[in-house]
């Protein structure tokens, strides 16, 4: 990362406890080197024994990347980066309105047959990655499921866990392949307003749609990382891991950019 991108980030990082007098081994190597060498993963898709010698050995960087899935530090992070971020931008930290949506991808041969699964639909085999995001395309919460896993019923899940987190969150926007009884649910459950946006009949081609288009800009962003063109990671956590560290770049890349001002 630049030096901007360190300057932005940097206060951000989760304090290991040996800073904070509960003990412990303090850090081996720089966390900057640490960060860059997992972004160096995500963004150019090498296997993790493949690390250049420029970086911290590589059972170093997984154990560091290990440590941040288990504990739930890269997400809480990621939380950190989106809500300043939001800041920039003249936003409330804590958003009101969201979007959610879902992506089929092939996996890799490590996947094993617990977490793979065929997407009909998508005629896919391999896992889906359902998403949360806000109006901003910032995301809120993600789940990694096998690709047959319907999108209401993974739906109910990541909803009550981004719900339980963003207690401001009112409204979510939504495709036809979440209607029935999710829109009730939604509702009664978690004080939520599922709302769907649905493609016309008379649509020929491709048409941006009002709200849809947010979470598929994300997904686009998501694409950008190789090691997320195909889903390489045997557990479903170090997936999700994988794409908060994705958008953590994003973020970081954002902070250190001149602010314009809203478009």
């Amino acid at each position: 990362m630049t030096d901007a991108e360190w300057a932005e980030v940097r206060s951000l990082l989760p304090v290991p406890g040996w800073m904070r007098g509960r003990g412990g081994r303090p850090e081996g190597y720089c966390p900057r080197a640490m960060l860059d060498a997992i972004r160096y993963l995500v963004d150019n898709g090498i296997k993790w024994r493949a690390m250049p010698v420029d970086f911290p050995p590589w059972d170093r960087i997984y154990a560091f990347f290990r440590r941040w899935r288990d504990h739930g530090l890269v997400s809480e992070f990621h939380d950190r980066l989106r809500a300043r971020v939001r800041e920039k931008l003249g936003r409330d930290t804590e958003p009101t309105a969201g979007v959610i949506d879902s992506q089929s991808i092939k996996a890799d041969a490590v996947v094993g047959a617990d977490s793979r699964g065929y997407d009909g639909g998508k005629q896919i085999n391999g896992r889906k990655r359902h998403v949360v995001v806000d109006t901003l395309g910032l995301l809120l919460g993600v789940m990694v499921t096998a690709a047959d896993v319907g999108d209401r019923t993974a739906a109910q899940v990541l909803l009550a866990q981004v719900a339980a987190v963003h207690h401001r969150l009112a409204l979510v926007w939504a495709d036809g392949g979440y209607t029935g009884n999710l829109v009730e649910h939604c509702l009664a459950a978690f004080a939520l307003v599922l709302v769907i946006v649905k493609r016309s009949d008379d649509m020929r081609g491709f048409v941006v749609l009002p709200k849809r288009w947010i979470v598929e800009r994300l997904f686009a962003h998501l694409m950008r990382s190789r090691r997320l063109a195909r889903d390489c990671e045997r557990r479903t956590a170090s997936a999700e891991a994988v794409i908060y560290w994705s958008m953590t770049m994003v973020m970081s890349r954002r902070l250190a950019r001149p602010h314009r001002g809203r478009a």
